[in-house]
């Protein structure tokens, strides 16, 4: 089996670019076998929510909606930082079916004994 990745993104549509690559590097990851993980702090944690990554970040750059289904397909998941997404007072009975509230407990578990790569965003 292949090595884990964990991208962690603190990033939300305010650098749309910046969302599309990290979320390109985690279905490249998840689409080549790995387990992957994104953790989404700061902004990010709004684009676990169901309808909010939508759009296209630039001339010949996949939609995000598309990126987000093919994360699913692959079984790509995301855990979604407690803290951030309370503090925002958003509402968790909109999360995506692959989205957690989960924080660095839980992340350090998910990565266990044998490491993980990781990309930061």
């Amino acid at each position: 089996m292949a090595g884990k990745a964990v991208i962690s993104l603190s990033t939300g549509l305010e650098d749309p670019e910046k969302v599309t690559v990290a979320f390109l590097v985690a279905v490249g990851a998840v689409e080549s076998g790995r387990p992957t993980l994104m953790f989404q702090a700061k902004e990010a944690v709004r684009l676990a929510l169901d309808g909010v990554a939508a759009g296209v970040a630039c001339e010949g750059c996949p939609p995000l909606p598309d990126l987000l289904a093919r994360y699913d397909k692959a079984r790509g998941r995301f855990m979604v930082c407690p803290v951030c997404f309370n503090a925002k007072h958003l509402d968790k009975g909109g999360l995506l079916p692959n989205a957690e509230l989960a924080g660095s407990v839980q992340l350090w578990e998910w990565i266990g004994d044998e490491g993980a790569t990781t990309f930061s965003y």
